[in-house]
């Protein structure tokens, strides 16, 4: 028994050290020759898109930044489609994969991740349905997301995605997007069709027209109330029955359902159809309300859903959207082309697959461009913001920062193959953190200020203090154990928290700490056992253990950590 006791535990080690050892490991990037074979398809779009930043840069004659290494731009993709760093286990692969368009294949391969469609599906969510628990029982979030992220595992068409979200039908238990309709349900009034139509108009086409529902859009003359009641009549007949979400089209007394509104002084309301405020030649003429609402939204020519969608993308990407706010974009000008419509039309082209804006969008020339300005002057600086002609400097989100801390203190990836027991002490202190953090609510994409009970969590928490332990299987203590040389730790510490190596003056700093611990002054005398003993004063007291436990707090609760660059 004690002979199996010790081979199980030597396999144990052995994969831990093939997950940190310096070599690392090569995964076979599943659908590499198709991938390869599409980016040659995407590289013109791509090439038009850069060249669209590149006019403007000389146009507004603005310095252009240079470009970041491969580490930083994996750090980007990675916090951008799984909301965490790397890692080290990934971090070590893409190190030893050297073939050419290194990052274009790994962007596939993140694709094809269940970190991916679980993430960008809780991103589409707060769009589409905010982050409360909303309505008791007729509101499911949790299915919503899962519908989602089955959705963009599969690479489903936003059209599609969009048409059944808007005229979903059924339970929201078994009719998942039927949760966009439910999420708006009013305590004993029914469905709130101003909601819906607010929701519909910035989530899918990327303008607010709010306001538009008690007088004339302020600030924009092409919105106006009518054209917010006209749309607010699609959902009308829309209703919750035992059967779900239904459409009735007449009442008990077998009158069509129409939309009323009443007018303040009124005693009775008006009635409004149903009407689309633009291009009413893309509406169907057959068709339930909200069926032919869906077509409208989605028509080819409708250059907003794309447009709309292509921003939000970019703002999930690189943190900031093209235009902002994310959901307050301008009217599309006829003649006039930009790069969101360059993501946009081949975003149509190619199925209108999430997919192709977000390899598109790691493909550009922006998207490896670093972070840290070349400008003399603010306003120098301020141009190269404007231009995106810098990477945009974003403090990381909530769920970022938590799942980064806690991925950064297991080598292995945590996902879906991962065991239970992390999967559920990562939700468990997700949520916890969340709590205390705060959380960005709807609003995700506006820009952030860190607060001081925020760095006060990160460097008192107890999340921190667990994730840099020397304990058992945790990062630290496996990075100690089976790193050949004090070097190694201080590299694969620098890797898992960061996903880059430390400089020249950094890794001095730190080996002096790890050369003058416990044990280092241990293995000198015993390697030099003539050599007078030391004092007790002058005796080492910190063991390795402190020192790596001290080295990943320090880089947790670096300004590194917490923001994307």
């Amino acid at each position: 028994m004690r002979a199996v006791v010790i081979l199980f535990a030597l396999l144990i080690a052995f994969l831990v050290l093939k997950s940190v050892q310096v070599a690392g490991r090569v995964e076979q990037l599943a659908g590499t020759p198709a991938a390869v074979a599409d980016d040659q398809q995407l590289a013109p779009a791509v090439a038009r898109l850069n060249a669209e930043f590149q006019k403007q840069w000389q146009a507004e004659n603005v310095q252009v930044v240079d470009t970041v290494d491969d580490f930083a731009v994996l750090r980007r993709l990675s916090l951008a489609m799984f909301g965490t760093v790397p890692s080290l286990e990934d971090i070590r692969a893409f190190e030893a994969d050297d073939q050419p368009n290194r990052i274009d294949r790994w962007v596939v391969k993140m694709l094809q991740d269940s970190r991916y469609s679980d993430y960008f599906a809780e991103r589409l969510a707060r769009s589409l349905v905010g982050v409360e628990d909303g309505p008791f029982i007729v509101f499911r979030r949790d299915q919503m997301k899962a519908w989602l992220a089955q959705q963009l595992h599969k690479d489903a068409s936003w059209s599609q995605m969009t048409k059944e979200l808007i005229a979903a039908e059924g339970l929201w238990t078994d009719r998942p997007a039927a949760n966009f309709i439910t999420v708006a349900r009013m305590e004993d009034e029914g469905l709130n069709v101003n909601k819906l139509a607010g929701r519909t108009v910035r989530t899918f086409l990327g303008q607010r027209i709010d306001c538009a529902q008690c007088h004339d859009h302020p600030f924009d003359t092409e919105w106006q109330q009518a054209d917010f009641e006209g749309l607010a009549a699609f959902y009308c007949q829309a209703a919750l029955s035992p059967g779900g979400v239904t459409d009735y089209r007449t009442d008990k007394d077998k009158q069509e359902v129409v939309y009323k509104v009443v007018d303040p002084g009124a005693e009775t309301g008006r009635v409004v159809p149903s009407a689309v405020p633009f291009h009413p030649e893309w509406l169907p003429a057959e068709g339930g309300l909200r069926q032919r609402l869906a077509e409208w939204v989605t028509h080819k020519d409708n250059r907003r859903f794309e447009r709309a969608i292509a921003n939000r993308v970019w703002g999930f990407m690189l943190g900031k959207p093209l235009h902002e706010p994310v959901d307050d974009l301008p009217h599309p000008v006829d003649g006039e082309i930009d790069a969101l419509d360059i993501l946009g039309q081949e975003f149509r082209a190619r199925g209108d697959r999430l997919s192709v804006l977000i390899r598109m969008i790691a493909m550009s020339d922006v998207y490896r461009l670093s972070s840290e300005s070349n400008a003399d002057s603010e306003e120098a600086y301020a141009k190269q913001v404007q231009a995106w002609a810098v990477f945009p400097l974003v403090r990381l989100r909530p769920e970022q920062v938590i799942g980064s801390l806690f991925q950064a203190g297991h080598i292995r990836s945590i996902d879906q193959n991962s065991n239970p027991f992390v999967r559920v002490t990562k939700f468990g202190n997700e949520n916890d953190f969340l709590n205390e953090y705060g959380d960005l609510g709807d609003d995700e994409l506006l820009q952030q200020v860190g607060t001081i009970p925020q760095a006060l969590l990160r460097m008192n928490g107890r999340f921190t203090a667990e994730q840099s332990k020397v304990d058992a299987l945790s990062a630290p203590a496996q990075i100690l154990n089976f790193s050949p040389d004090n070097a190694a730790v201080i590299d694969n510490c620098f890797l898992a928290c960061l996903c880059r190596h430390p400089a020249v003056d950094e890794r001095t700093y730190f080996l002096g700490l790890l050369e003058a611990t416990s044990e280092a002054a241990e293995e000198k005398r015993k390697a030099n056992p003539e050599a007078p003993a030391a004092s007790p004063d002058s005796k080492p007291t910190r063991t390795r253990a402190q020192v790596v436990e001290d080295l990943m707090w320090t880089l947790f609760n670096s300004p590194e950590f917490s923001w994307n660059h």
